[in-house]
């Protein structure tokens, strides 16, 4: 779940790198590193939302093949 989180914070911070290159006029940094904060959006979304199926219990009974 931590790296789930810094991904996360990473991802706010290229989100603001983004913003700023849209508002300073520059549109090839704002493009990038929308992109690149997507991907890291992305990789903390997995990394969280696998963590917590992985970490769940088995409440399955196996069944019986008779």
């Amino acid at each position: 779940m931590g790296l789930g989180v810094v991904y996360l914070g990473i991802a706010v911070l290229a989100y603001t790198r983004a913003s700023a290159g849209w508002e300073a006029g520059h549109a090839d940094l704002g493009v990038w590193w929308t992109v690149v904060a997507a991907i890291l959006t992305i990789a903390a979304l997995a990394a969280l939302i696998g963590t917590w199926i992985h970490t769940q219990g088995n409440d399955r009974r196996p069944v019986d093949s008779h």
